[in-house]
């Protein structure tokens, strides 16, 4: 299907099979391709951060994350998107179809990269470096990156994760490189997804964020993305 806009925002109305598709095509091509997975959340700050809208609307794969994004897609375009692609089951996705492909882990705290990278290979797949996010100068770890040349490259740094990709696009020498949220605290062990009737639900934002203090702030954000819709809507 076509892209399409959805609050002033690009998306791809695929599911997780054209998802793929298209990024085999990314692995086969030259340059960087840069995958977003959009969430509610994303959807609230790119309203207010130029830089995050930028990276949005220069990516080569937005994909639907969330059940907010379904219901709006529903609600404003009248379109019956049939699944979420989130960052970490397109994570594990693309581990399974791609056996051997060479990856490179960013992100988490001291040693979360490390254990997601045992995992990753535990997985299947073939890593090629990792390093923690909590670094403040970015030239070296691209550079360190670049020369590794990754097929797929996971970003699992919070806010920062799409910014930081479009910036150095450029540079990282990557086939695909891609945002993933927590995905790296769920390779390591550090978090555990919900259970899977939550997920078929679509009720997996909805159990993290009441279990876990640490996203309670973030919640207002989820208020504040339906609430767009509704006006939209109107």
């Amino acid at each position: 299907m076509e892209r399409v806009e959805l609050l002033g925002l690009p998306l791809d109305p695929v599911g997780m099979e054209e998802a793929l598709a298209r990024i085999r095509g990314f692995l086969e091509g030259e340059g960087t391709r840069q995958v977003v997975t959009l969430n509610p959340e994303i959807a609230v700050r790119a309203q207010e951060d130029p830089a995050l809208r930028q990276a949005i609307l220069e990516a080569e794969l937005i994909t639907p994350d969330g059940i907010g994004i379904l219901w709006a897609a529903k609600r404003l375009l009248g379109l019956d998107l049939k699944e979420r692609v989130t960052g970490v089951d397109l994570t594990l996705a693309l581990f399974r179809r791609f056996p051997g492909i060479r990856v490179y882990l960013l992100g988490g705290r001291p040693g979360v990269a490390e254990r997601a990278a045992a995992e990753a290979r535990r997985l299947g797949a073939e890593v090629v470096g990792f390093h923690h996010g909590y670094f403040q100068e970015e030239e070296g770890v691209v550079e360190e990156i670049r020369q590794k040349a990754p097929d797929l490259l996971l970003v699992g740094m919070g806010e920062r994760q799409e910014t930081f990709i479009h910036r150095h696009k450029t540079h990282l020498g990557a086939k695909v490189a891609m945002g993933v949220g927590g995905t790296l605290d769920v390779l390591a062990g550090e978090a555990k997804r919900p259970p899977a009737w939550a997920q078929r639900l679509g009720l997996e934002w909805l159990l993290r964020v009441g279990l876990d203090p640490r996203r309670w702030k973030r919640a207002p954000r989820l208020l504040r993305f339906a609430l767009m819709v509704l006006r939209e809507k109107r």
